[in-house]
């Protein structure tokens, strides 16, 4: 270290200013490097030796290519950076202190190393493998490969002189963490390259299994074992020769679509990003079987039915099913393609079937459905409810929608009724009469049509009705009916019908009487046979008329001296009569449908017979007799009057006849009566008030002591001589009351 003063003088040699300044010199020249090494293949370390003094130092590289640079280090080692790979170079030190360098150390040779090798690609081609892709270095001889395997912390090493390079005998699905470094000619290693991660590919899927699973749709579930020793992510593919697949990234997945009674080949493969392995062993997995089709049913015999259908492929065995209508269930298990259960008449069926084997059991197939015929009916009755027509009635029957009804004529088997209904009742009309029919109610419905096998029975229709009828008059209280027999085997009753009852007779001819009919009655009459089977309709009648009754009452009435009135009670079925009044002197009779009649021309004092026809509308008479009838005595004739004394003396001509007469004088204000004994034709009344006029009437007296009613009265005017009797005056006739 050395001091420098300045001093500035004046003339006088004065110090006008001063100045001093420390120096020192340049450091002394730099030892020889020690060592040169390469850091990586763009830097090198150099070492050497500091030197006293120096605050920093200049490193001089220089190569063969004109290339020159000093770089300034502070200590040693230094790190020359930013040099070419695998060049040589020549490098010496230089001390620097403050401005001052040292002189420059002897130079040594150092040559950088290669570079790190670049990798291309690396890829995993199978599970156990990796083949790595370098590129290419031109002054490399050999390069090494180091592979890590991460889950294991274990590392292998390769030596090749190829740029491409597969390794063989990894462990599956195992992430290797690979890097490289370039060998020289001298052997000396390059830089080493980066690390690349990759996998090999993922082991092969082992133990693989299929199950059918259900769903909206079939489908079957494939699993698979997993290796826990797999590093990163791992998917997986499931793949079938049917062009069915799934994905999965656990050990399981879904093939859905799958269909009945195929074989499917099934193949599993790993995926990971070194992408897929081998595919599995191929599983052979045969699905389900296909519902049997065409169903169908057999009634074999009583109670027994069979269910056959058409086999399918991979069936190991059938399951058929059995619903009843009312419920009630059966099963039966088989191998063969055919089964026999018990069935009953009159019950719908619902049959269907199901195959089964090791992957499970069919989809439902076809459900037939079969209703066996209906059960016959029980407490079937047949009877003739006419004579053309049969009733038959019966208990509903199990499985029947409505029933035919059939009739046949048994003996013939030409004549054929039938009617079809759904109530248990039925009338076989326009049959025909006294025939036996074969008769027999067949249940029927829509599915199974009609049950022929019930049992018949065998009815008579009722008897014909009887033809040809004729009435034969016996006399008035009988008559004989006859008609013509045309049934087998049948009674007749032959029936009078009037409003007082009816009047019958039986047999089993064709000829019988009926007695004791009452008069004046209408009957209409008919035959009916009757057999076993029933009735007959009544014959076409014949209309009956009994001769009229003769009235019960008859009174005859004298109106006048010649006419009489003549009435009578009701007499039944009496149309119109004719009354008759005969004596030998004449007779009178009337013709009316009146309950009386008058008659003139009637002799008075007369006896006459009364008799009397009835005649009914159709003509039928009957004669009626009736007491006698005696006219009344005739009144008399020549009626005058004669003043005799203060009386007066009516006088008559007897009309004949032994009979008594009254004679009756009326005024206004006083009335006589004098009586004339048998044989007498005249008599007197005294004390006659003079001054009115009276009527005067002489009639004779019946046996029994009544006046004659129908004799004329006479007017007589009697006079006053002074306050006795004076002249009595005729003035006429009038008429009877």
């Amino acid at each position: 270290m050395y001091t420098f003063t300045l001093d500035a003088l004046d003339v006088t040699q004065a110090t006008l200013i001063s100045a001093s300044l420390d120096s020192t010199t340049a450091p002394q020249v730099m030892g020889p490097i020690h060592t040169v090494k390469s850091k990586d293949s763009r830097t090198l370390i150099v070492e050497f030796d500091p030197s006293v003094g120096a605050t920093h130092y200049i490193i001089r590289v220089r190569n063969a290519y004109g290339f020159y640079r000093e770089d300034t280090v502070w200590s040693s080692p230094a790190e020359i950076t930013d040099l070419e790979p695998y060049t040589d170079y020549t490098l010496s030190v230089i001390a620097v202190n403050g401005g001052l360098r040292s002189q420059p150390s002897p130079p040594v040779n150092a040559k950088t190393i290669l570079p790190p090798p670049q990798f291309h690609n690396t890829s995993s081609p199978t599970n156990d493998s990796i083949t790595v892709s370098l590129y290419p270095i031109a002054q490399a001889v050999n390069y090494n490969l180091s592979l890590y395997k991460v889950s294991s912390g274990t590392s292998l090493v390769y030596t090749t002189s190829d740029t491409i390079f597969t390794i063989s005998g990894l462990e599956a699905g195992s992430l290797y963490m690979i890097d490289a470094v370039a060998m020289d000619v001298e052997g000396r290693e390059g830089e080493r390259s980066s690390y690349v991660n990759q996998t090999t590919r993922p082991p092969t899927p082992t133990s693989v299994s299929a199950s059918v699973v259900s769903g909206n749709m079939s489908g079957l579930s494939v699993s698979w074992e997993l290796d826990p020793d797999v590093d990163g992510y791992v998917h997986y593919r499931v793949m079938t020769d049917q062009y069915l697949h799934c994905n999965s990234t656990s050990n399981s997945c879904v093939l859905w679509g799958i269909s009945c009674g195929e074989i499917y080949t099934i193949y599993v493969i790993a995926v990971n990003d070194a992408g897929p392995t081998y595919p599995s062993s191929p599983l052979v997995f045969v699905t389900y079987p296909c519902p049997p089709g065409s169903l169908a049913y057999q009634a074999s015999s009583e109670g027994n039915c069979s269910l056959t259908w058409d086999a399918v492929p991979h069936a190991d065995g059938y399951k058929a099913y059995i619903k009843r209508g009312d419920g009630v269930e059966d099963t039966c298990n088989t191998t063969s393609n055919n089964c026999t259960y018990q069935c009953e008449c009159g019950f719908t069926y619902l049959l269907s079937v199901i195959a089964f084997n090791e992957a499970g059991k069919s989809p439902p197939g076809n459900v037939l459905n079969y209703t066996t015929v209906p059960c016959c009916p029980e407490n079937v009755a047949v009877a003739a409810v006419s004579t053309d027509t049969l009733e038959i009635t019966w208990m509903p029957s199990r499985g029947a929608v409505d029933y035919k009804i059939e009739a046949q004529d048994w003996q013939s088997c030409i004549h054929f009724v039938q009617c079809k209904d759904t109530a248990p009742v039925c009338a076989l009309s326009d049959l025909h009469c006294d025939t036996p029919y074969h008769v027999q109610v067949s249940p029927c419905n829509e599915v199974s049509g009609c049950n022929y096998q019930c049992e018949y029975q065998i009815q008579d229709t009722a008897p014909c009705m009887p033809a040809d009828l004729m009435l034969h008059s016996n006399n008035a209280t009988s008559i004989g009916v006859s008609w013509t027999a045309n049934n087998r085997d049948a009674n007749y009753t032959v029936s009078a019908v009037g409003y007082d009852g009816i009047h019958t007779c039986t047999t089993s001819g064709s000829y019988c009487d009926i007695t004791d009919l009452p008069c004046g009655s209408e009957y209409e009459v008919s035959v009916m046979a009757v057999s076993a089977a029933g009735q007959s309709l009544p014959s076409f009648s014949d209309s009956l008329e009994t001769a009229p009754c003769c009235p019960e009452h008859l009174t005859v009435d004298q109106v006048t001296q010649a006419m009489t009135n003549v009435s009578w009670s009701y007499a039944k079925g009496a149309h119109s009569v004719i009354t008759s009044l005969t004596s030998m002197h004449g007779h009178a009779r009337c013709h009316t449908k009146d309950s009386h009649c008058l008659m003139g021309c009637i002799t008075c004092g007369t006896n006459y017979t009364v008799t009397m026809e009835a005649y009914s509308h159709s003509g039928q008479m009957s004669n009626c007799t009736y007491n006698r009838f005696s006219s009344s005595a005739c009144c008399p004739s020549g009626v005058k009057i004669y003043k005799s004394g203060n009386s007066l003396r009516v006088y008559w001509h007897n009309a004949g006849g032994n009979y008594s007469y009254v004679t009756e004088m009326v005024a206004s204000s006083n009335n006589y009566t004098c009586m004339a004994s048998l044989g007498e034709n005249s008599c007197d009344v005294a004390g006659v008030q003079c001054g009115e006029v009276y009527s005067v009437v002489v009639a004779p007296l019946t046996l029994e002591g009544a006046k004659v009613l129908f004799c004329p009265h006479r007017l007589y005017s009697v006079t006053c001589l002074g306050s006795n009797v004076g002249t009595v005056i005729y003035r006429g006739k009038r008429s009877v009351d």
